[in-house]
């Protein structure tokens, strides 16, 4: 069984092998050369000799560089004369020409570097030019570092100095009624710019407010990799907004199985029902309503945090009452004109998932039966729970006075009040 074995090369030289050539067929043959013996007389001779003989390096403890700490006084006796160690600093010594190289920064681009301790003056073209630690030929270009990149100098930064913020309650609630002014009494459509796109003007504008009949509900985002069903994408398929989403779970694996209406006409009939009704209320001689299984799915990406991401209602407002609104009885809240908004709770990829034939369910349903139920007393209870976020004006304070810790939920990531503009292009 053979592997393949992949090396990464810091080189772009190949490493060459030897290949030694096979022993000669025939013995050897001594040969008469005549040859001069004084040439083993001549120096250079033992020249390759003395290169390849190590020689011995000796170190004392002082590194070969001794340092007789006598010529200084100072250090022996009280109250000595230490100016030849430490020198004054406005009465510097005389620096050495030689030694002017060792005050530069190496990392400075100078380009005036000695050769031998003596450092030789540079023409002005070649001044910023840092020479090349790595030969480009040879080495890869991804591993050569950017040199002798002209520097224009060291930026400064430049502090800016904020003006003071005043976050007094007074303040506060200043610039709050000043946005209502801004957003009410001065407002103008026609004083609204797109950030971007300057051609773009507003033509409308809408109160953006939460919507109340359906802030109880939760709501998360499902993508499927492929159209889900067994129809193309061109073909309209009405049984996809109403479909089911059903958590299964088996061993060793967690998915949904995915269930649709048998034909389009009981998935029209099942809105229809839906959307005739009120809110909450249970329609009388309902027939029930069949989902059959068509496959499960698997996530591969689950967000729990999404707080960007909304639904978002355009609503125009409800129309003039007439006179048999007036005289019904049932009566419903009226709504005004805004953009309504929920957020959504989790974001969901999904892809089908592979049939195994030996993964045990431990409550597998092929068919769904559905029909309206009335809502249960704690179902009731948690419904007015969380409408009390949108409705209640006291909501916050009685929340902050049940939280002994004092932690609000604000995971709706937008105010309750606000407003939107609608822009549309030219």
């Amino acid at each position: 069984m053979s592997s393949k074995k992949s090396s990464k090369l810091d080189l772009l030289v190949r490493v060459r092998y030897s290949n030694p050539l096979p022993a000669p067929p025939c013995p050897p043959k001594l040969l008469n050369i005549p040859t001069n013996p004084m040439r083993y007389a001549r120096p250079e001779f033992l020249n390759g000799l003395a290169n390849e003989t190590p020689l011995p390096m000796i170190v004392d403890a002082e590194c070969g560089m001794p340092l007789d700490l006598g010529k200084w006084e100072c250090l022996w006796e009280e109250n000595g004369d230490d100016s030849s160690l430490n020198p004054d600093p406005n009465n510097l010594p005389k620096l050495d020409p030689r030694d002017a190289f060792l005050l530069a920064d190496p990392s400075s681009s100078t380009g005036a570097y000695p050769v031998n301790g003596i450092s030789h003056p540079t023409s002005s073209t070649n001044a910023h030019q840092t020479p090349l630690a790595n030969v480009t030929w040879l080495r890869k270009t991804e591993y050569i570092s950017r040199e002798g990149v002209q520097r224009s100098g060291v930026s400064e930064q430049k502090h800016v100095v904020s003006a003071p913020i005043d976050v007094s309650r007074t303040a506060q609630l200043r610039d709050i009624e000043a946005s209502f002014a801004a957003c009410n009494k001065n407002f103008s459509l026609e004083s609204l710019q797109h950030p971007n796109k300057p051609n773009v003007t507003a033509v409308e504008s809408y109160p953006i407010l939460p919507d109340a009949d359906i802030w109880a509900n939760q709501y998360d985002l499902f993508r499927f990799s492929e159209r889900p069903g067994d129809r193309p994408i061109e073909i309209d398929d009405p049984r996809l907004d109403c479909a089911i989403l059903r958590p299964m779970k088996t061993e060793h694996d967690s998915f949904l199985a995915f269930y649709l209406t048998e034909d389009d006409e009981s998935a029209i009939s099942f809105k229809e029902t839906r959307f005739g009704q009120a809110p909450y209320e249970v329609p009388e001689n309902e027939e029930e309503t069949t989902f059959h299984f068509v496959r499960d799915y698997e996530t591969v990406k689950v967000e729990q945090e999404v707080p960007n991401e909304f639904l978002l209602v355009m609503y125009d407002g409800d129309p003039p009452l007439d006179i048999d609104d007036l005289e019904s009885d049932r009566k419903q809240p009226r709504r005004e004109k805004g953009a309504y908004y929920k957020n959504i709770e989790r974001k969901m990829h999904l892809k089908k998932k592979r049939v195994n034939i030996y993964d045990q369910y431990e409550d597998k349903w092929e068919i769904i039966r559905v029909l309206h139920a009335p809502m249960s007393k704690e179902e009731e209870d948690e419904r007015e729970e969380a409408l009390a976020e949108v409705v209640d004006p006291m909501y916050l304070l009685m929340r902050g006075d049940a939280d002994a810790d004092g932690e609000l939920d604000d995971s709706a990531g937008l105010p309750l009040n606000g407003s939107i503009d609608i822009v549309s292009g030219i």
